[in-house]
């Protein structure tokens, strides 16, 4: 709708000019033929003045123009016509020149504006505004291809490390038969911590593909989000138990929103992950959640190592970890946080995150009638 109004708009700019045009065009005419008349009225009145003699040249030329007056004055007429349409037309001629001059620049863009004649200055302005955004533009497309290529090297990286150390594990089963069953064991378990290392990064990269490449389709229904957080936080209290750290959940009873509880799990999931891999052993991470009007506010705190400010405004950036070696060691490939983010703003919500004081905390808005 609004770009049926852009172009409507413009059409009637691009009216009233012609008709701006136009009227100066006719304007022009009508003075110049005012003054032709004019010009010959007081020409009459000022050689009645006079006494002219038949010897003098002025009083047959004056006499000529004086009985062919309508043919002077319609010579006169039609030559200010033509000198009046040709100063139109050049100036017209020009000033599209001009135009398609600028339009060229538009195919290079650049740091130095386009100039055009002050009577072109909203020509002027429009033909910039379009070449600063194609120069942004190019440069959002040299920057997405810089990413894409990083993008490329850093999975090649990840998936090759630990399928590296699969095949070597592996190849040392192979060909060393007589391992004691010990050390073949601990092999065997290190080849398959490797192998799900890797699975883990494939799948988390096959879901921010599915989520970027298709429309996120949710499947609303009320729900308690106090049940549903006591039971993702005690699916998760054997990976936290690794830290000797626990959950614990400040939440109203009845806490009801409508989400769609399987993608928003996945949220509160990746919200917990990322506080066990960053957060301090044997600290808590606390959940609390409260109705603020029509929203539901939940914020997830631990306390974790402080987080700068220009990392904290990447953290919900595809790819993006906070410690790359920490990362790789884990699994994580950094995409939790994107697919939260995804699947919280798909539900009309949005998560920011604050750190200070060693202390970190994520914020969930959720409608609590679920998107507008």
């Amino acid at each position: 709708m609004s770009e049926q109004l852009r172009n409507e708009a413009l059409r009637r700019r691009s009216h009233q000019a012609a008709l701006r045009t136009w009227g100066l065009y006719l304007l022009s005419l009508v003075a110049w033929v005012t003054a032709v008349l004019a010009l010959i009225f007081v020409g009459f009145l000022v050689c009645s003045q006079f006494t002219w003699y038949e010897s003098s040249f002025l009083y047959h030329l004056f006499s000529w123009v004086r009985d062919y007056v309508f043919f002077v004055a319609m010579a006169a007429v039609l030559a200010g016509w033509v000198v009046i349409s040709y100063q139109f037309i050049g100036k017209m001629a020009r000033d599209s020149e001009l135009l398609l001059a600028g339009a060229e620049e538009l195919a290079r863009p650049g740091a130095d504006p386009i100039r055009l004649p002050p009577g072109l200055k909203r020509a002027e302005d429009q033909l910039n505004l379009a070449r600063e955004r194609a120069f942004r533009a190019a440069q959002a497309a040299r920057e997405a291809e810089q990413r894409k290529n990083d993008l490329v090297v850093y999975l090649a990286h990840d998936l090759k490390t630990p399928l590296t150390s699969v095949i070597g594990y592996l190849t040392l089963l192979r060909d060393e038969p007589e391992l004691p069953q010990a050390l073949r064991a601990r092999y065997t378990g290190v080849a398959l911590d490797k192998a799900e290392r890797l699975e883990d990064l494939i799948n988390e990269f096959f879901d921010i593909t599915r989520f970027s490449l298709t429309h996120l389709e949710l499947e609303l229904r009320q729900v308690d989000l106090r049940r549903m957080l006591e039971q993702v936080a005690s699916e998760f209290s054997p990976v936290l138990r690794e830290k000797d750290m626990t959950c614990v959940l400040e939440l109203p009873d009845p806490f009801q929103a409508a989400c769609d509880p399987d993608k928003l799990a996945r949220v509160f999931d990746n919200l917990l992950n990322n506080a066990f891999h960053y957060g301090y052993s044997g600290s808590p991470i606390r959940i609390s959640g409260s109705v603020a009007g029509k929203l539901a506010v939940l914020t997830f705190s631990n306390a974790g190592p402080t987080i700068p400010p220009e990392k904290l405004e990447r953290m919900f950036e595809r790819f993006f970890r906070l410690d790359p070696s920490r990362g790789t060691g884990s699994g994580n490939a950094g995409l939790g946080l994107a697919i939260a983010k995804e699947i919280v703003e798909a539900h009309g919500g949005s998560i920011t995150a604050k750190s200070d004081q060693q202390q970190i905390t994520f914020t969930v808005l959720l409608p609590l009638d679920g998107p507008a």
